[in-house]
């Protein structure tokens, strides 16, 4: 998987969801600067993320099913520095969502 931008936090929320779910496509955007001065802001950043993954550990799952997978790989980050989660959570064969591999 690769991924722009170097901060250790978003990095941290890579490596986890690769391992814990094997995805075939996976983003992860760092959208903290569109939060500047709303709660749960941090200065230097890193606090507000959205993640566009598919994985086949999602099929057959429902919509909460695969936001409680990812919350609970990420359980550390959302405690700490990560204050909002935006999730898109498919299976390869979903319509829409993610289709390449980025960030």
């Amino acid at each position: 998987m690769t991924y722009r931008g170097e901060g250790a936090v978003k990095a941290r929320i890579v490596r986890k969801l690769t391992e814990g779910l094997a995805p075939t496509a996976l983003a992860v955007i760092d959208d903290s600067h569109r939060h500047a001065g709303h709660a749960g802001h941090h200065p230097e950043g890193e606090s507000h993320f959205r993640i566009e993954v598919a994985s086949a550990a999602f099929a057959g799952k429902s919509r909460i099913e695969r936001h409680r997978m990812v919350n609970a790989l990420l359980a550390e980050e959302l405690a700490g520095r990560v204050h909002a989660l935006a999730i898109s959570a498919r299976a390869p064969d979903d319509a829409g969502g993610p289709s390449a591999t980025a960030g």
